[in-house]
């Protein structure tokens, strides 16, 4: 591509807070697990709680900022949504089909994908 640059969505600074973010994560998963007998944390939440710090990691990831914006607004407003839009994206980043980050627009054809049809209303004024 002649006029065009490669850009590489993450710069050094962000892999740099990536990392201290991480780091941060795992301490707290840790202090967590050895709290967990201390605060009777279960096993389970232990577990839960570390699947979720890994599936956000995937998410970060394989999602352009636009994207997981769009996802956390979804997730708000549609739980089940946005539950069924991370599974499909892990998956795909799981099978080694991504080749780059999914961004909004990707994202979006997921969504119409997954979303059931809308109903069409109209409104007949007399």
């Amino acid at each position: 591509m002649m006029g065009r640059e490669s850009r590489d969505p993450m710069t050094a600074n962000d892999d740099v807070e990536l990392a201290e973010l991480r780091r941060r994560r795992l301490q707290e998963i840790q202090q967590m697990q050895q709290g967990a007998t201390q605060n009777a944390y279960s096993a389970q939440q232990v577990e839960m709680e570390r699947r979720d710090a890994e599936r956000a990691e995937i998410l970060r990831r394989v999602l352009t900022p636009e994207a997981r914006e769009r996802l956390g607004r979804i997730r708000l407003a549609k739980p089940d949504v946005a539950a069924s839009v991370e599974q499909q994206v892990i998956a795909l980043a799981a099978s080694g089909r991504l080749q780059r980050p999914i961004d909004d627009a990707t994202l979006r054809a997921l969504l119409e994908r997954i979303s059931p049809e809308r109903r069409e209303i109209k409104i007949t004024r007399r």
